[in-house]
């Protein structure tokens, strides 16, 4: 991973600066490459307006943040329940669908021992294969393939779909996941949900777990001024579990 800096203002606005070669300019004012050259984490620069940046060096959430985006990712509260939900860990194999831009598997590959990441539009595949390679993911493979298809990898840890028909999807992934293994569709409407329940129901392979839905509410907190901030996150998707129980 290409590291660059962080500047961080005192009000908590986050700058990231990706090339030392050349000023970084923000509306806080610019700061000279020669100051970001030689400032170290927990130091200090100064804008050409005279503000103060913390510098930083980024972590991996960082430079994820900036990943290139093609199509809609999963948000980090989804998928903060996919990890929790099936336990998967660093011995991990995990099989997802579609790839989009690549951002779920990108997380994955931090947590888990390797990612399968399945899309068959090459503008979407392309995007993110650069970002694997941005971030220097070595665990990741993509795929340029049609899941409904069949998915290559056996006895994986966990499938994670995120496509249209999910449902024309659970026989590949019965096919690939080992006994125990979990399914999970993230789709972002109740027909998809609907759809993809009633066909996991109809499958004698899997038991069909839950369907749920992650709302984030950020609060503002000031003082005494404590309050839930206007613009809420709501609605991103629902997300529906299943499990192997059988070969």
């Amino acid at each position: 991973m290409k590291v660059g800096k962080l500047l961080v203002s005192a009000s908590g606005k986050v700058f990231y600066v990706k090339s030392l070669d050349s000023d970084y300019h923000t509306q806080l004012g610019f700061v000279k490459k020669e100051d970001l050259g030689k400032a170290g984490d927990g130091g200090a620069v100064r804008t050409s307006t005279g503000k103060e940046l913390f510098v930083l060096s980024p972590a991996f959430i960082d430079s994820y943040s900036k990943i290139r985006r093609g199509p809609q990712i999963i948000p980090l509260k989804d998928i903060a329940a996919i990890i929790a939900f099936t336990g998967i860990n660093k011995e991990s194999v995990v099989v997802d669908a579609g790839s989009g831009s690549g951002a779920l598997a990108c997380f994955l590959a931090k947590i888990v021992r390797q990612v399968f990441t399945y899309e068959i539009r090459d503008d979407f595949a392309a995007i993110a294969e650069e970002n694997v390679r941005s971030l220097e993911l070595p665990n990741v493979t993509v795929r340029r393939k049609d899941v409904y298809g069949g998915i290559e990898e056996k006895s994986v840890d966990a499938v994670i779909l995120d496509l249209p028909e999910p449902w024309r999807a659970i026989e590949a992934a019965a096919n690939a996941l080992k006994v125990g293994g979990f399914l999970v569709s993230y789709s972002p409407t109740i027909p998809q949900v609907a759809d993809f329940v009633a066909a996991v129901g109809k499958s004698r392979s899997f038991i069909n777990l839950k369907t749920t839905e992650i709302i984030e509410r950020q609060w503002e907190v000031s003082e005494r001024k404590v309050r839930p901030k206007s613009a809420a996150i709501g609605h991103s998707g629902f997300l529906s579990f299943a499990r192997k129980i059988k070969a």
